[in-house]
């Protein structure tokens, strides 16, 4: 007859499998953000490229390009190490999916480099195209922080996907406020998209902050107070009460570029602290269950050798039923002997709670991506129904909730619900 260890050891083991395979997510996260950032400034490259007419900056986008291939050749690593011929529960036809769409991203990329190299696309064709392959990669990173089983780590993935998104729409601002200097010209097509695009990472960035840890908070707030901010938030105020059809300073161009990278670069640092925060906490946890499980099987032994234990408690006993105090799951739990002054009804019921809380506190770290979903789901809605782009989907939702004071998910949500009276094609 198998004992309360066997059940404890099993439990321990699928806390570990899933910490081992959150260890290799989180690898991969951190690759694919060291990638996305590289692939931005190649975006950013190829359009200054482009805008000369291939007169200048060939060298410095040549040089980019094969940062680029180094990196994605640690994206494609890290792919490599996931388990794709044992099913997953939960997300993992999501994340698997959103990896495939990706890898036809990357065979793809050498196609749009030879365009952008001779010239073939605008620089704006050429944007969406690396836009469209960095989204591919968010998505990946997405669907990781969706994935997590570890409330701790799940929110500092959730902090770190927002972090990122953040840092790709003020990559986007970037070739915005670029096109606009260069065009010499204000349009109100590009005004709207760039404030559009700055309150897209001021969202991002305000997820970022409710999740993040108290350290890197302080950090984004010393970045924040840098003079390169200051810099930049003048020249957002030239693009955006420009009139359309007024002239701007064409030599603001370069300008704006080196303080957009400059901004983006000080992000990065952020970034990487987050993900360095984030695969260290992976590898603690690792070590602390490892250590739960090594304890349960000296108990475990201990039994079998018929060596004395602690006594089990009543189990119908309302003081042996209460409730534990909260486990630090940063720690590893005392080495249970013989000498043990912890029942193992205690033990058994300490390790029921700390995985209801766990869950609990789950529960309240992904509302924020399934808001995420429904806000996405229900722009996609009326992008299909009302013919709508993105920024004025969402342009829309927000009116909507304003005007009626409610939450934007809860607009989202409502929008969704009409999904079953429209036409089939236009669900």
């Amino acid at each position: 007859m198998k004992s309360a260890f066997c059940f404890l050891i099993a439990a321990k083991r699928c806390e570990i499998a899933g910490l081992q395979q959150l260890a290799l997510t989180s690898a991969l996260v951190n690759a694919t953000g060291r990638f996305i950032h590289a692939l931005q400034r190649e975006r950013g490259l190829s359009n200054l490229y482009l805008a000369s007419q291939g007169q200048h900056w060939a060298d410095e986008r040549l040089a980019q390009v094969a940062c680029c291939d180094e990196l994605q050749a640690e994206v494609r690593a890290a792919f490599d190490t996931l388990d794709t011929e044992t099913p997953r529960a939960g997300n993992g036809a999501r994340l698997f999916s959103r990896i495939a769409y990706v890898l036809q991203g990357l065979d793809a990329l050498p196609l749009l480099r030879l365009r952008v190299q001779t010239q073939v696309w605008s620089a704006a064709r050429a944007t969406a195209g690396y836009i469209r392959l960095i989204n591919g990669l968010l998505a990946v990173v997405f669907e990781a922080a969706d994935s997590a089983s570890d409330p701790d780590i799940s929110r500092r993935l959730v902090a770190l996907f927002n972090f990122i998104q953040g840092k790709e729409f003020a990559g986007q601002e970037r070739a915005t406020g670029s096109a606009l200097f260069a065009a010499g010209c204000a349009q109100a097509d590009g005004q709207q998209r760039l404030l559009h695009l700055i309150d897209s990472q001021e969202r991002c960035l305000q997820v970022f902050a409710d999740f993040a840890s108290e350290p890197l908070r302080e950090a984004w707030a010393a970045v924040q107070r840098h003079d390169t901010q200051a810099s930049l938030e003048r020249l957002r105020r030239i693009l955006a009460t420009s009139l359309p059809g007024g002239p701007l300073d064409t030599g603001l161009s370069q300008i704006w570029f080196d303080a957009c990278t400059a901004r983006m670069d000080t992000m990065k640092t952020v970034e990487d602290a987050l993900a360095a925060e984030l695969e260290a906490l992976c590898h603690q946890r690792l070590a602390a269950a490892t250590r739960d499980l090594a304890d349960f099987q000296k108990w475990q032994r201990a039994e079998s050798l018929g060596e004395d234990l602690p006594e089990h408690g009543d189990f119908f006993d309302e003081g042996q039923a209460a409730p534990a105090p909260p486990v630090n799951l940063g720690h590893p739990v005392q080495a249970y002997g013989p000498q043990v002054e912890r029942s193992i009804l205690e033990l058994v019921h300490e390790q029921a709670q700390r995985l209801q809380q766990m869950g609990d506190e789950l529960d309240m770290v992904r509302a924020s991506l399934n808001e995420r979903k429904i806000v996405e789901r229900a722009k996609g809605l009326l992008m299909a129904h009302r013919q709508l782009s993105e920024h004025e989907a969402h342009k829309t939702l927000r009116q909507m909730a304003m005007n009626q004071n409610r939450r934007l998910v809860d607009v989202a949500q409502a929008v969704l619900a009409m999904a079953e009276i429209l036409p089939p094609g236009l669900r």
